[in-house]
């Protein structure tokens, strides 16, 4: 069976990229979570993510924006203590930073309308051969950074955006030789 070239043998990887990368999603909350952990990555590998995501759950009220969202320099200091999370202080402030712009975004229209429409609310299906052939970034993904930064968010530069619009279906980059290459098309938003 083959699978895009970036997947390691690690079981939690395998099943990552079996079950979600690459699938649409459309829940405006688990569109946050995946935002935020994509911010917690910066600089790491995000199989080392991935095996935190649990402890992130935990430590952040399984991404309730309305809870994260009242932390303050008190839970700070307290998830700094927490080995089972990434113990940097900007990345730990960034998701309670978020939560409020998300809350933000959501008074106005739901986060997933917002998210989606930097594709037009559809999913752009790519036919890469090798993964190396996927940018890092596109206009799109430049654009989603913008507005999330304008209404407060951070830790979402481009890098991170694009990664994130691979990872919930906004953009197929399965390589096309991938298992998965066509049942993610097939779930494609069109």
């Amino acid at each position: 069976m083959h699978r895009c070239g970036w997947v390691s043998s690690d079981p939690i990887y395998l099943a990552y990229h079996d079950n979600e990368w690459g699938v649409p999603e459309l829940d405006s909350r688990a569109l946050f979570a995946k935002l935020c952990l994509d911010g917690q990555q910066a600089g790491l590998s995000w199989l080392t993510i991935l095996k935190k995501q649990e402890n992130f759950e935990q430590a952040f009220y399984q991404f309730d924006p309305e809870k994260i969202s009242k932390m303050g320099p008190a839970d700070v200091d307290r998830l700094m203590q927490d080995s089972g999370i990434i113990r940097n202080k900007l990345k730990i402030e960034s998701i309670i930073k978020n939560a409020k712009g998300f809350l933000a975004i959501e008074a106005s229209q739901p986060f997933s309308d917002f998210i989606w429409q930097f594709t037009d609310g559809r999913t752009v299906i790519n036919a890469w051969e090798d993964f190396r052939q996927a940018p890092t970034s596109t206009d799109a993904s430049k654009a989603m950074s913008k507005a999330l930064k304008k209404h407060g968010f951070n830790f979402v530069g481009e890098t991170i955006c694009y990664a994130f619009m691979q990872a919930v279906g906004m953009v197929n980059d399965h390589e096309v030789g991938c298992h998965c290459y066509e049942r993610t098309c097939e779930l494609a938003i069109k």
